[in-house]
């Protein structure tokens, strides 16, 4: 069976960064940074966060379909999770002509001056059978974080989230991917993890669900397969027949009893395919960037990589699965 390479990069809008970290300027090319970075991926699914269309910050550039034209994508989908541009310390500026709430743009509308838009990309050489697109309206205050450029703390509001669901024909049959980016608000992104687990429950299985989820260690797949409801390791009616059967035994002298106890309840089969930091850059310290799956073999998952690259305060997250 071959292996398919699966990659998740948060790009922070294509900002090339120096080795330190430290920004630097757009060349007069300002799509040909990130074009290289996804290129050297060879990504055959690619899902992409923080991502620019028609932005002045990133020379205009059409990140979405730069990014499928370098890993020569048949299909993709970008989702705007709003439509603006972004304010001089943090936050964004709505675009009053641009449309309320959720827009997908695919290659169907490149070159279509469209407003500026910013949200999240599934990009894919397979084959797809089926799209679907949501938005997360934003956590009801934000949080002082560190930002690109700035020092110290800074106050940021949350912002809209989207995310991109796709049913791939894989090789053995369909499988579905979700591209997401979750809120940086603790327990605000758990529940928007929850939501996606609901959200593909009719889709078919194997699942991954790919993205930055601003979720570390164990939580997110604690989330999703939590979500996913907890099972027991035997029926409770086996239980209670134990039970019934112990207390219809005639009194004998017992050395000790065995007790019946309570199965306990163990978590559905969600796990990470990747564990390695990718947060930040230039000197990983955290994972945020997961790629998580259910229905997925352990033997066919391949070895995974976080290489450097040229832009964004995140490295790609990429692993290779049998699928």
């Amino acid at each position: 069976m071959s292996q398919l390479r699966i990659a998740t990069f948060n790009l922070l809008h294509g900002q090339p960064l120096a080795p330190d970290g430290a920004p630097r300027p757009y060349p007069a090319d300002a799509g040909a940074p990130l074009a290289e970075a996804i290129a050297a991926l060879d990504a055959d699914v690619l899902a992409l966060q923080e991502v620019d269309r028609h932005q002045e910050r990133s020379g205009g550039t059409d990140q979405a379909a730069v990014a499928a034209e370098a890993m020569g994508a048949g299909d993709w989908r970008f989702a705007a999770a709003l439509h603006g541009r972004p304010a001089p310390v943090a936050g964004w500026v709505p675009e009053p002509s641009g449309p309320n709430g959720l827009r997908v743009y695919g290659p169907g509308e490149v070159g279509d001056g469209a407003p500026p838009s910013y949200g999240t990309a599934l990009l894919t050489r397979l084959p797809v059978r089926h799209w679907r697109a949501r938005r997360f309206a934003p956590a009801p205050f934000g949080l002082p974080l560190r930002v690109a450029g700035r020092r110290g703390l800074t106050p940021v509001p949350d912002e809209p989230r989207a995310a991109l669901a796709a049913v791939l024909e894989g090789e053995h049959g369909p499988f579905t991917v979700v591209a997401a980016h979750l809120s940086f608000v603790p327990g605000w992104n758990m529940a928007q993890l929850t939501g996606i687990r609901r959200w593909i429950a009719d889709l078919p299985r194997p699942h991954l669900v790919l993205g930055d989820f601003n979720l570390v260690g164990a939580v997110p797949r604690t989330v999703l397969g939590g979500a996913t409801a907890l099972e027991r390791t035997a029926p409770r009616v086996r239980v209670r027949e134990l039970r019934a059967a112990r207390r219809a035994r005639p009194a004998v002298a017992e050395p000790r009893r065995r007790r019946v106890r309570e199965p306990r309840a163990r978590l559905q089969g969600w796990y990470d395919l990747a564990r390695t930091p990718t947060y930040p850059s230039h000197r990983p310290a955290v994972q945020f960037d997961h790629v998580l799956a259910v229905g997925v073999p352990r033997a066919a998952v391949g070895p995974a990589a976080a290489p450097r690259a040229a832009v964004s305060d995140h490295r790609p997250l990429l692993v290779r699965v049998s699928l």
